[in-house]
């Protein structure tokens, strides 16, 4: 059976069709695949490859970013046309139609690194780096910043977050700091500092009830955000931990006002300044976690308790958030303000920088 010719450009909900049609397959379609699915997305979303080449280090991004560059000057309708047939080839090849279906309405998937799905009243994130361990790129920053600003504005009544995979979130993806910019390092400080800020205060301004469905292990920024949430449930097995000092750094997340606030001075310091990592009783008793759960009931009995939830009066429930929210929300944003300037400057610092650089000599040698 011939293939059909490119004579005809695939519209743009098609290509999100594609997008939706991705992210549900059952296997691994390779990383060659999986390079020349991302370079095709790159060039359809935003045209031919104008970033800086990665490091030598960045083994990942410099083969994401060869893969972009070499699609050259195809033009954004050819690439978004290349994407939809390439997955719908995959999608053949495991039994599904090349066809892109339509997708239900609530299903988001104009996400590389998060599942966003509306069900229930309940508008869920994912985090979707499972080989990963979730850890957090600079790409998923902004994905968030995005998915939170559209469940504040969708019909859901609740939003809630969870990893997809064993992890919650393993934190920050160091290899974001080996992505140097023509700016240099101070450059690369200053824009992750505000992409930061920006991440932080989209907590801080959520609306609408918010709540962590802790399915693992949590480290690092996943950790101190939590106390922006209004419900944190965890299972059995997930752990706290908040290595700071050990990579030279300091607190985010407004956690430098919040987790003494919760735990008292001491018990924060312990987390915070000496890297102590919490079970999810021992977060439970800090107040960080609000209920923990056996693993092997973990999300069938939060989800029916979260279902039941999302039946409550969706404004009485909003605004009922926002009073109490409304009694901090300056401090907070004050308090976001204060740690990025603090992290900004311990990014810059050779405390920190030899730390992380530690930190990838230790894994190279494994």
């Amino acid at each position: 059976m011939a293939l059909v010719p490119f004579m005809q450009c695939a519209t743009v909900e098609q290509f999100d069709q594609a997008k939706q049609r991705l992210s549900a397959l059952k296997k691994d379609p390779g990383n060659e695949a999986k390079l020349k699915i991302y370079a095709l997305f790159k060039q359809a979303t935003q045209g031919p490859c104008n970033t800086p080449k990665p490091g030598m280090l960045d083994f990942v991004n410099k083969a994401k970013w060869d893969s972009w560059k070499s699609l050259g000057s195809l033009s954004q309708e050819d690439a978004r046309q290349q994407y939809c047939d390439l997955v719908g080839s995959l999608a053949a090849a495991e039994g599904g139609s090349a066809q892109a279906a339509a997708q239900p309405a609530g299903s988001g998937s104009a996400y590389e690194t998060l599942l966003v799905s509306t069900e229930d009243d309940i508008t869920t994130i994912k985090m979707n780096r499972p080989t990963k361990y979730n850890a957090i790129t600079t790409e998923m920053y902004s994905e968030i910043i995005r998915a939170l600003e559209q469940a504040a504005k969708d019909q859901s009544v609740l939003t809630v977050f969870t990893g997809a995979g064993d992890y919650y979130c393993s934190g920050n993806d160091l290899t974001n700091f080996t992505r140097i910019p023509e700016g240099g390092i101070q450059q690369m400080a200053r824009d992750g500092g505000e992409l930061l800020r920006k991440y932080i205060k989209a907590y801080i301004d959520f609306p609408k009830p918010l709540v962590a469905v802790v399915n693992g292990p949590a480290v690092g920024v996943s950790v101190t955000v939590l106390g922006l949430f209004d419900l944190v449930y965890a299972t059995e097995r997930a752990t706290f931990h908040t290595p700071f000092s050990l990579l030279g750094q300091s607190p985010e997340g407004c956690s430098s006002y919040t987790f003494p606030k919760m735990m008292g001075v001491a018990k924060a310091s312990e987390v915070l300044l000496f890297n102590q990592k919490l079970t999810a009783a021992q977060a439970c008793q800090q107040g960080l976690v609000t209920e923990v759960f056996p693993d092997s009931s973990f999300q069938a009995e939060v989800w029916t308790r979260l279902k039941a939830y999302a039946k409550l009066p969706p404004n009485s429930l909003a605004l009922s958030k926002q009073l109490i929210r409304s009694v901090e929300r300056q401090k907070l944003h004050e308090v976001n303000d204060a740690e990025v300037e603090r992290l900004v400057e311990r990014w810059l610092s050779d405390e920190c920088m030899n730390a992380v650089m530690g930190f990838f000599q230790s894994k190279a040698k494994l």
